[in-house]
């Protein structure tokens, strides 16, 4: 300490790492920590700074701050993510890293964090401010500044950037970096760049700095004017729909959701990231919207005079590349914390919490409903699309098992209240039509960026966030190969998961979209290359990743029928260690086809037959998109 009592002398590594573990965060009353946590993986850009730091920390009070280790820069992102979502964007964790590969490796993390709208915040060692030493190890050296190093490729992926290039400027930087991540309409990826001389020079910061500090989550209640004209549209609408997006489960507005539907009869579609805001089987469910959408919902939606999106920002496979909403004269009421979010589409803007905007509807509008016709199509056809899943989960294939029977296993055995986590390929459009979630937390894809290799690291990071929850990691072979190694961290830590691994031998999806664009499944499967042609279609590669997720600490069972992967199911939900079931599906049998569009380009000229049949399919469906004015 010096003067007196004001101030403490410490590194900015250990300043920075004493002001992490007395930030909270509050909503409705309720106050937790901010950050659970800290993911780290060490190199000279941050050893002898953050880590050191840490390791201090341990020594003083291990709960405040703890350290996790992780195997990949990125997995760490993703396993951070996963607890944010999971916690409803009121907790998240630190991520430090070296300078190099081991910053840059974090970008893609940054940016599905940021796309998806969920804290983290991530500390990269950096090159030297004084430049005595320049060029350091992993240096990028830039002729046009010395001030540019690796960790600039953050930048654009981060809702805040800063880099600490004196200790006094860490005050102000953490404070704004606590500001972004608990703002529900500004919150992503925050970057504060440490370069490493920096992170272990000592300065006498203010004691002030380092009291318990509360940042009050805000609950923003719509402006009056606003609410009247949402609820005059809303009663000139004779086909209203609801898009419930991620805002609805973030708010904790589900509850609120389903009495706005009861009320009033509106019908509701999910996006990804809301599947869930409704029990699959309430009056108002329609499931799915938009490209991987259900034919009952993408028929509502074609139709609607009004649609009202709750905490969505219509992304291209919501509004099926803007041309789902298919009404000439659709109008659109956006409730969104975020302004950018809710005037797209040149909607009528209600900038509000989830939760308020929905409860003041609902009052506003008592003793209005649709029509009785109305409420019955929506009955009809989700009764309709329900068949259509019983078949789906039923479905056989000519070999191995068919896709969507697995997905029918594995929300069998996810019961009430299990999780089931995906990301990129075919199992996320299946997924999305098919799932039926009885629980806001229990359906969790990433389909913001789509990230292959976020699945098995996400699962880590929900189970620490939810450890009463049973965790299903839906990874197919693919997204396996790209990042599986926090297996690693899982086994150390004692977190059990169960990881669905789906091989079916390539990239099914892309398999389906090349097809789809005349490309004939051009180097989508996993194959030897073959002498004579040149061409990727030789025989099946031997590669066993049942036995790689074994040899990192899993239990390992083997599933090759049906009945075989429900026991495995069984097993590996009373097993305490995490537990791979490895099961074989068909590439060639798909699901059932949604009505909407994606807007993948084909193209233009071609000597391929295929591909000149794609285009002109495009040609058809490029007429139904449209601005939305």
């Amino acid at each position: 300490m010096s003067d007196g009592a004001s101030t403490v002398r410490l590194t900015v590594g250990q300043a920075l790492v004493r002001f992490l573990a007395q930030q909270w965060s509050e909503r409705d009353g309720v106050e937790q920590r901010f950050f659970a946590g800290c993911f780290g993986i060490f190199g000279h850009g941050n050893v002898a700074g953050v880590g050191q730091a840490l390791a201090q920390a341990a020594h003083a009070d291990p709960d405040e701050l703890p350290y996790y280790q992780s195997r990949n820069e990125q997995a760490m992102v993703h396993a951070a993510v996963g607890f944010a979502r999971m916690r409803d964007r009121l907790q998240t964790f630190a991520c430090t890293t070296s300078i190099g590969p081991g910053a840059t490796n974090l970008v893609t993390g940054a940016a599905l964090a940021t796309i998806n709208r969920i804290p983290v915040l991530l500390l990269p060692g950096d090159i030297f401010a004084t430049r005595v030493a320049n060029p350091v190890l992993q240096e990028l050296e830039d002729p046009r500044s010395y001030d540019v190093s690796v960790n600039d490729t953050l930048r654009p992926v981060s809702r805040y950037w800063d880099r600490i290039n004196r200790p006094e400027q860490l005050i102000p930087a953490a404070l704004a970096a606590m500001r972004v991540l608990t703002d529900p309409a500004e919150t992503g990826a925050v970057t504060l760049a440490l370069p490493q001389d920096v992170q272990a020079e000592s300065h006498d910061w203010p004691v002030e700095f380092f009291t318990r500090r509360v940042w009050h989550v805000a609950r923003p209640v719509p402006e009056p004017a606003a609410l009247d004209r949402a609820v005059d549209l809303i009663r000139s609408a004779r086909r209203p729909l609801v898009v419930a997006g991620g805002g609805v489960i973030y708010s904790g507005a589900t509850q609120a959701l389903a009495d706005f539907a009861a009320a009033t009869g509106v019908p509701v579609g999910e996006t990804q990231a809301g599947k869930g805001s409704l029990t699959w089987d309430h009056p108002a469910a329609v499931g799915a919207i938009g490209a991987t959408g259900t034919a009952a919902a993408d028929e509502l939606a074609a139709q609607a005079d009004v649609v009202i999106g709750v905490g969505t920002r219509y992304s291209d496979f919501t509004t099926a590349s803007r041309s789902v909403f298919a009404n000439p004269d659709v109008k659109f009421v956006n409730v969104n914390v975020a302004s950018f979010d809710a005037a797209k589409h040149a909607g009528l803007a209600v900038v509000a919490d989830a939760k308020a905007a929905l409860t003041a509807l609902t009052e506003r509008l008592a003793g209005w409903q649709v029509d009785a016709d109305y409420r019955t199509r929506t009955t009809e056809l989700a009764g309709q699309w329900q068949q259509v899943v019983d078949g789906a989960y039923a479905a056989t294939a000519p070999t191995n098992l068919a896709q969507t029977a697995v997905l029918g296993a594995v929300n069998e055995a996810a019961g009430e209240r299990g999780v089931v986590i995906n990301a990129a390929g075919s199992m996320p459009g299946e997924l999305h039509k098919l799932f039926r979630a009885r629980d806001p937390k229990q359906y969790h894809v990433e389909y913001g960026y789509s990230c292959m290799g976020y699945e098995i690291a996400a699962g880590l990071g929900v189970r620490m966030a939810a450890p009463d929850r049973e965790v299903i990691v839906l990874v197919g072979d693919g997204s396996y190969l790209m990042l599986a190694q926090e297996i690693v961290t899982a086994v150390q830590e004692n977190v059990k998961l169960t990881i669905v691994l789906v091989q079916n031998h390539g990239y099914a999806s892309i398999g389906s979209l090349s097809e789809s664009v005349g490309s004939e499944r051009f180097a989508t499967s996993y194959r030897y290359r073959n002498p004579k042609t040149g061409a990727l279609d030789g025989d099946v590669l031997p590669v066993d990743l049942a036995a790689n997720a074994a040899s990192l600490g899993a239990d390992v069972i083997r599933a090759g029928s049906l009945d075989e992967l429900r026991s495995a199911l069984v097993k590996a939900r009373e097993a305490t260690r995490t537990t791979l079931v490895h099961v074989e599906t068909d590439p060639l049998t798909g699901a059932p086809d949604s009505p909407a569009w994606w807007d993948v380009p084909v193209a233009e000229v071609s000597t391929l037959e295929a591909t000149q049949r794609a285009r002109a399919e495009y040609d058809k469906f490029k007429l139904s998109q449209r601005h939305y004015l």
